[in-house]
């Protein structure tokens, strides 16, 4: 018998301020367990929260990869082998049986904010 997972919204989290953000790089940061890759875009300047663990090399590396664009699709590449991912959906865009996963996001009076959805049994 298979166990059913429920998830439900979680408060947001206060990350960090934004300035702390480079744009054009990305921050990691521990939320709720789970290591999220912070990535700011240079243009147009905005925030994305992805999962941080690169599954090519199985290291915790993406929020250290190349931030840019693929056809205007806002992507991190990882830094390891260099697999490129969407930061809206968390697609491998090199392989499309991948993907990581991705986190609500906002930004409100100059602070990240991030939503890490609670798991149930």
């Amino acid at each position: 018998m298979k166990a059913l997972l429920a998830t439900r919204a979680a408060p947001w989290e206060d990350v960090c301020a934004l300035e702390d953000v480079i744009p054009g790089t990305g921050v990691c940061a521990l939320l709720g367990g789970r290591q999220v890759a912070l990535v700011r875009t240079a243009s147009p300047d905005a925030i994305y929260a992805i999962g941080n663990f690169d599954p090519f090399s199985k290291a915790f590396v993406l929020s250290r990869g190349i931030v840019g664009d693929k056809g205007g699709i806002p992507k991190i590449a990882s830094p390891i082998y260099k697999q490129s991912f969407d930061l809206r959906t968390g697609q491998c865009l090199d392989d499309a049986k991948v993907c990581v996963p991705t986190y609500e996001v906002r930004v409100e009076r100059g602070r990240i904010l991030v939503r890490i959805p609670e798991t149930t049994f």
